[in-house]
C-alpha cells in the first residue's frame, strides 16, 4: 500500500552525489520542503533521500514524485526536458506542473497505476506537446519508465520516472531513408561522395566527416567535410576535393577499411598523425567504420571537438550507413569502368578547339544522357571552308554504345572530308548517305539511323545555307537594334533520315550581324511525357528571352529550355555574327597557391586598359578569382583563363587540364578560404555555366556591358 514519506531525525547532510549543488539540485536543496507534507529534507526516510541523491546526481533526465499528491524533484537532465516550467516546477504537484498532459493516455494514469499497484511501467515513444525553453510548443517523442519507489519499511511513498526524448532517434531513422533514396540516384563515386558528406555532416551532427576508397591499383583517395563549410548548390556541382594517400596511410578510415573491424574513440586526438590542418588536430572523438563492400575497399568517419561515448545505437546507425554507401560505391566503381572508356572516346571524337574568327563566335556543348550511358552518337563540328565560309554541322548517330560512338566518328570525318571537296550542303548530305548506306551493308544491319543537319556560313553575303536529312530545323535568334529579341525556326526540308536515299533540297536564309544559330539534337527538345511541339516552343522562348545572344550561353540556355530528365544524349552548337569584333586575351595558370591574386592582378591590369566599366572589372575580377579557387583546388593542376570582350558583353572562362589531380598540404591550406564558392557567380553574373571537355572541364560567366 502507498505510504507517507517517513521521517526519521536526521541531521543535515550535503547531497553526497552533488557536491556542488548546482542547476537542479540547487533548487531542490534549497526548496522549503518543510512546507509540504514531506517535512524537511533533512526528516526524510534515508532510503527515500538516497534515491532523491541517485536522481540528483545522474545524468539521464529523471523525475521523482513523492507522496499522493505526486510532488516534484528533478534533475538537470530533466529540467532541460521540461523547459521554462524549471524551477518552478520544484515541490508542487506534477498534475499543477503538467496541467496539458497530465489527463492525456500514459502520462498521469501511469505515474498513478506504478504509485498504486506497485508495477512498473513502460511507455515505448510517445508523443507529448511540450514547449522548451525557447520557441512554440512542439510535439516531442520520449520513452519513458516509472519504477514504485519504497522507504525503509517497504512502504510505497513516491514513483521514479526516467524519461528519454527519442525524436533524434527517429529522425535519424528517417534521414537514413532519405540517405538510400538519394543514394540509390547517383553514378559515380563523386555523387556517392557529394551524397556521404551531406547526408554525414547533418545527420550526425558531426564537426568532421570523411570518406575513403582504395584506388583500385594500390593506394587511397579520401574526401572530407567540417562544419561551417560554406557549400551552395553552386559549389555541389563540382567535383569533390579527393586527396591522394599512399597505400601505408595509417588514418583510422583506412585502417578500418583494411581490417574490417571499426574504430571508436571516446576522448583523445586520434587524427594528431594524420592532421593537414586545425579542423582534423581539434578532433576528440571519432567513429570510423569499414564499408563492409565485397569490392570496393573503403571507410566512413564522423569526428567530434568534444569528447563523446558511442552508444550502441550510434554505432548500429553508422554501421548501417557505411553499408549503404558500400553498395553505392561498388555501383560507381562499376558504372565508372564499363562507362569510362566510351565517355573518352566520344569527347575525343568531338573537336577540342572550334575555329576562332573576328565576326563569328562559336560554342558547343554536349551531356550524355542520364539513363546511365556515357557513350552515344551525337557530333557536332565547325570548320572553315576552302572558299572562306564556315562549315557547321551537328547530327545523331543512332545509339547509346561504344559502336554509337565509333559510327559517329566515321560519319564526322567523312562529312569533313566531303565538305572540303565540295561544300554545298546536298552534295555533303548525299555523299554521307552512301556512306552511311555502306556502312550498314558492311555491318548487314538496316538499323544505322543517322540524322544530320549541315551549313555553310558566308559572312560576307549574310547568308546561310542549310540542309537537313531527318534532324529537326535550326533556330535562329535575331535582336534588331530598335527592337525585342526573337526566334524563329529555319524553314528547311527535314528530308529523309541518311542511309535511305537521302537526296535533301537545300534552304538559304539571312544571317545578320547581331543574329545567332543554333544547332541541337533532339534530346534537347523531346521529353516523355509531352509532345515534340511543346519542347520546341519552350525552346524557341528560352532562346527568345535569354540576356544576350553570345553562344556559350544560349548554349547553356538552350540545354535547360525544356524541364524534366532526358534519357538522350544532349548537343547544341551556337554561332553568333558579331556586330563587331571582340577582343579576346588568356592567361596560363600554374597550380601554385599564388596563382589567384595573380589573375587578379591581371585581369584588373587587362580591363583596364580595355577601359571596361569599372562595376563590371570588380565584378569580373571577384568571379575570376574564385572560379580560378575552384579549378586549382577541384582539379589540382594548371588552368587557362580566357577573357573575350565584345560591346555587349564579357564573357569570361576558366578550364582545368585534368580531373581530381593531388593538391598539395600548402595549397590545401592557402586555397582553403574559398569566399562564397559559386554562389558568388550566380549572385553577380547574367549568366554561368560548366562545360565538360575531353580532359577536364570549363566553367564560364557573363557580364553584360551596360548600354550607356
Amino acid at each position: 500500500m502507498p505510504g507517507t514519506v517517513g521521517r526519521v531525525p536526521n541531521p543535515p547532510a550535503p547531497v553526497s552525489g552533488v557536491p556542488s549543488a548546482s542547476g537542479a539540485a540547487a533548487a531542490v536543496l534549497g526548496h522549503d520542503w518543510a512546507g509540504t507534507p514531506l517535512g524537511p529534507w533533512h526528516s526524510w526516510d534515508p532510503a527515500v533521500r538516497a534515491t532523491a541523491e541517485v536522481v540528483l546526481a545522474s545524468p539521464v533526465p529523471m523525475a521523482l514524485t513523492l507522496g499522493a499528491d505526486h510532488l516534484l524533484l528533478y534533475n538537470d537532465g530533466y529540467a532541460e526536458l521540461i523547459g521554462d516550467r524549471h524551477p518552478g516546477a520544484v515541490g508542487r504537484p506534477a498534475g499543477e506542473v503538467f496541467p496539458e498532459v497530465w489527463p492525456m493516455p500514459g502520462v498521469g494514469d501511469a505515474v498513478e497505476r506504478a504509485y498504486h499497484s506497485g508495477e512498473p511501467f513502460l511507455e515505448r515513444e510517445s508523443t507529448l506537446p511540450l514547449r522548451r525553453r525557447t520557441g512554440p510548443v512542439e510535439q516531442r517523442v520520449f520513452t519513458r519508465g516509472h519504477s514504485p519507489v519504497r522507504d525503509s519499511a517497504g512502504r510505497i511513498v513516491g514513483v521514479l520516472t526516467v524519461a528519454a526524448e527519442t525524436a533524434q532517434v527517429t529522425q535519424q531513422l528517417q534521414s537514413l531513408s532519405d540517405f538510400a533514396a538519394a543514394l540509390a540516384g547517383t553514378l559515380t563515386l563523386d555523387d556517392v561522395a557529394r551524397v556521404t558528406l551531406r547526408y554525414a555532416i547533418t545527420s550526425f551532427d558531426a564537426d568532421r566527416v570523411s570518406f575513403a576508397v582504395d584506388e583500385g591499383g594500390g593506394g587511397w583517395r579520401m574526401v572530407r567535410r567540417v562544419r561551417g563549410e560554406l557549400m551552395d548548390e553552386a559549389d555541389e556541382r563540382l567535383p569533390p576535393l579527393w586527396r591522394r594517400i599512399p597505400p601505408d596511410w595509417e588514418g583510422p578510415v583506412a585502417s578500418a577499411a583494411r581490417t574490417g573491424v571499426p574504430i571508436f574513440v571516446d576522448d583523445g586526438q586520434p587524427l594528431r598523425e594524420i592532421a593537414v590542418d586545425r579542423h582534423d588536430q581539434k578532433i576528440r572523438a571519432l567513429a570510423a567504420v569499414p564499408l563492409r563492400a565485397s569490392v570496393v575497399r573503403g571507410g566512413l568517419a564522423v569526428g567530434y571537438q568534444a569528447p563523446r561515448v558511442w552508444s550502441a545505437a550510434q554505432r548500429a546507425l553508422l554501421a548501417a550507413s557505411a553499408e549503404l554507401v558500400g553498395q553505392a560505391a561498388e555501383r560507381a566503381r562499376r558504372f565508372e569502368t564499363q562507362h569510362g572508356t566510351a565517355q573518352l572516346l566520344q569527347r575525343s571524337m568531338l573537336p577540342e578547339h572550334l575555329p576562332d574568327l573576328p565576326r563569328m563566335r562559336i560554342a558547343a556543348r554536349y551531356d550524355p544522357g542520364v539513363d546511365g550511358n556515357a557513350a552515344g552518337g551525337d557530333f557536332y563540328d565547325a570548320f572553315l571552308l576552302p572558299t572562306g565560309g564556315l562549315g557547321i554541322v551537328l547530327g545523331d548517330v543512332a545509339g547509346h554504345d561504344v559502336q554509337a560512338a565509333a559510327r559517329m566518328g566515321q560519319v564526322r570525318a567523312a562529312l569533313r572530308a566531303l565538305a572540303l571537296t565540295d561544300p554545298r550542303p546536298d552534295a555533303v548530305l548525299a555523299g554521307l548517305d552512301r556512306l552511311v548506306t555502306s556502312l550498314g551493308a558492311e555491318g548487314d544491319t538496316h538499323e544505322l539511323f543517322v540524322t544530320v543537319v549541315f551549313g555553310v556560313v558566308d559572312a560576307e553575303r549574310q547568308q546561310l545555307t542549310l540542309a537537313s536529312a531527318g534532324h529537326p530545323a535550326p533556330l535562329i535568334r535575331r535582336c534588331a537594334p530598335d527592337g525585342e529579341p526573337v526566334a524563329e525556326y529555319v524553314d528547311v526540308p527535314a528530308g529523309a533520315p541518311l542511309g535511305l536515299g537521302c537526296r535533301p533540297p537545300t534552304a538559304t536564309v539571312r544571317f545578320a550581324p547581331g543574329d545567332t544559330l543554333l544547332l541541337f539534337s533532339d534530346g534537347v527538345v523531346e521529353r516523355r511525357w509531352q509532345g515534340l511541339t511543346a519542347g520546341l516552343d519552350a525552346l524557341a522562348e528560352a532562346v527568345a528571352g535569354a540576356g544576350s545572344g553570345d553562344p556559350r550561353a544560349l548554349c547553356a540556355v538552350a540545354t535547360a529550355a525544356v524541364p524534366g530528365a532526358t534519357e538522350d544524349d544532349v548537343a547544341v552548337l551556337a554561332v553568333e555574327h558579331a556586330l563587331r569584333p571582340s577582343r579576346s586575351t588568356s592567361m596560363e595558370v600554374p597550380a601554385e597557391p599564388t596563382a589567384p591574386s595573380r589573375v587578379r592582378h591581371w585581369m584588373t591590369g587587362q580591363l583596364t586598359e580595355w577601359q571596361v566599366p569599372e562595376s563590371i572589372i570588380g565584378a569580373a575580377v571577384l568571379c575570376t578569382s574564385e572560379l580560378t579557387t575552384n579549378a586549382l583546388l577541384h582539379a589540382g593542376t594548371a588552368a587557362r583563363v580566357e577573357v573575350d570582350l565584345s560591346p555587349e558583353r564579357l564573357l569570361v572562362s576558366v578550364a582545368d587540364s585534368g580531373t581530381r589531380g593531388t593538391v598539395t598540404r600548402a595549397q590545401t591550406d592557402t586555397l582553403s578560404s574559398r569566399g562564397r564558392g559559386l554562389g558568388l557567380i550566380e549572385e553577380l553574373s547574367d549568366a554561368w555555366g560548366t562545360d565538360p571537355t575531353v580532359r577536364g572541364s570549363t566553367v564560364w560567366f557573363e557580364l553584360l556591358i551596360p548600354s550607356d
